[in-house]
């Protein structure tokens, strides 16, 4: 096969000729391009300074930033196309199409990414603080955009959907900073109530770690067929709220052992919620 070489140089005429009238917008389309990947860090960087500076929560901070990241690099890919001369519209579209369909296949993580927004927003709970949520009493570690990081007490992770967190009931156990025991101690009928009622009063007393303020109570709480049942509420800090009921509890049994009072069956219960 001869090629014509009329032939070839139509053909490389054309190339140069597309390729000159082409260049200036590749050139300027990678000109924006750049400046826009620097600007968008710059952007970025401010941001996060100016919300650390007016000291919003860590977890808002960088939601916020990283959504703004991402809009503004979305808005720099459209505009670098459409500099190429590539049309948006159809684009656009095609955009559109695909949210909506990756929107419908993925209802629960878009219900968990709201539940994020809402717990971020409104801050039913911190990180530090310990809640009771959907079956589970822990303390916030971290509140991601989806799940929420619980660490129990016996040191287990457990990840929480932000989506089921935020509709169902949520105790906030460190918001008040002070908790309160409910402490159940049953003695029999035999012994001398108001006796009984000083020696755990000046147990709680003798405890530095109950507060004085709100005034711990000791109540008869229930009169069964073979017990009377005395409610014992001191209260704590939350850092301390663990020991002051061991402390009580064993400090009441050796008390009652020293002046002869017996405890029925069993020697005490206490909420859960603790």
């Amino acid at each position: 096969m001869i090629l014509d070489p009329n032939y070839i140089a139509g053909y490389a005429n054309t190339f140069i000729t597309a390729l000159v009238e082409y260049s200036p917008k590749v050139l300027s389309a990678v000109i924006i391009l750049f400046i826009g990947l620097y600007a968008i860090r710059i952007i970025n960087r401010l941001i996060r300074k100016i919300m650390v500076k007016r000291e919003l929560d860590p977890t808002l901070t960088k939601f916020l930033a990283d959504i703004l990241l991402w809009v503004l690099r979305v808005l720099l890919f459209v505009t670098f196309i459409d500099k190429l001369g590539i049309g948006t519209s159809s684009f656009v579209a095609i955009l559109g199409a695909m949210g909506l369909a990756v929107g419908l296949s993925l209802q629960g993580s878009l219900s968990n990414f709201a539940g994020g927004m809402l717990i971020i927003l409104f801050k039913p709970f911190k990180v530090g603080d310990t809640i009771e949520a959907q079956g589970v009493l822990a303390t916030v570690q971290e509140i991601q955009i989806f799940v929420t990081k619980l660490i129990t007490s016996n040191n287990q992770t457990i990840f929480v959907p932000n989506g089921a967190l935020s509709n169902g009931t949520i105790i906030n156990y460190s918001m008040q900073g002070s908790r309160r025991a409910d402490l159940t101690i049953s003695l029999s009928y035999d012994t001398d109530l108001k006796k009984a009622k000083d020696i755990i009063t000046k147990v709680l007393a003798n405890n530095p770690k109950v507060l004085t303020s709100p005034v711990a109570e000791v109540a008869v709480k229930n009169l069964t067929d073979n017990a009377i049942q005395l409610a014992v509420r001191p209260w704590a800090k939350n850092e301390d709220f663990g020991v002051v009921v061991s402390d009580t509890l064993e400090n009441c049994k050796l008390a009652f052992d020293a002046a002869g009072i017996a405890f029925q069956p069993y020697i005490a219960e206490f909420s859960k919620k603790q």
